[in-house]
């Protein structure tokens, strides 16, 4: 028996339109189990959405996520709420195509995290320095608050604030934007943002990440006590989600910015 599970957002919208998607998935045949569901239905928005592929890990290789926005469209959804009934007849009828989006990985001296949009290594506390190196090369010398390392799908989140360049739908890209980098004639990195293959290996090393923190999406953890961070595409685990309809790349993007 198909299993299924709601992450919804915690405003009036989202947990009414949470209690009548579980009840027609249930009077269909579905059965509610938050533990190992197969199907992951998210309620919200982007923020949502993120929110529950970290909720939900563990049970990426088998998971589908299934995502309706309750306010404006985003990039992880083709529907809004208004468009509930085409939604829900969809997923029931089978009208779906499953697309793969790629997690980055983060590996520290201890830890390892994924993120769906961006790693972040951040020091507000100080100066942070930081020897970088792509492949295994030496690339540079940096020094400033940290490094953005964004998918294309993150590309249009904190990698865009950062004044990083939007990657557009489909590019098996990888993007490192500087955050707050300090430039004069002793200390000097590219102060670009640089889009590479995918399939890049970077590694962050220092000898001090004292008040530094490790950003994956919306989770933030301490890096004190470690030397080293290294971000790759995640090569064993991705993210399956369902979608139901075409909607442009360009549409979304004129409708959010």
């Amino acid at each position: 028996m198909p299993t299924f599970t709601v992450v919804a957002r915690p405003d009036e919208i989202s947990s009414q339109l949470e209690c009548k998607l579980k009840g027609d998935l249930i009077s269909n045949g579905y059965t509610e189990d938050s533990v190992s569901p197969d199907t992951v239905f998210v309620v919200g928005g982007d923020g949502t959405f993120i929110y529950a592929v970290h909720e939900y890990l563990e049970q990426l290789a088998t998971a589908k996520f299934y995502g309706i926005h309750t306010g404006t469209l985003g990039f992880y959804t083709d529907y809004q709420d208004s468009d509930y009934p085409e939604f829900l007849e969809a997923f029931l009828s089978g009208r779906l195509i499953e697309t793969k989006y790629p997690l980055l990985e983060a590996k520290s001296d201890h830890h390892i995290y994924h993120a769906i949009n961006e790693i972040r290594i951040e020091n507000a506390a100080r100066t942070q320095s930081m020897h970088v190196s792509v492949n295994g090369e030496f690339f540079e010398d940096f020094r400033g608050t940290g490094m953005c390392i964004a998918t294309q799908l993150g590309s249009t989140a904190y990698n865009r604030s950062l004044g990083g360049a939007v990657l557009q739908e489909g590019l098996p890209l990888v993007e490192l934007t500087e955050i707050s980098g300090i430039h004069h004639n002793k200390y000097r990195s590219l102060g670009a943002p640089f889009v590479m293959q995918d399939n890049v290996v970077l590694n962050f090393e220092s000898e001090d990440y004292q008040g530094a923190l490790l950003g994956a999406d919306s989770d933030v953890f301490p890096l004190d006590g470690e030397t080293f961070v290294t971000v790759r595409k995640c090569p064993d685990v991705c993210v399956h989600m369902l979608k139901g309809r075409r909607i442009s790349y360009f549409e979304r993007l004129t409708t959010l910015f």
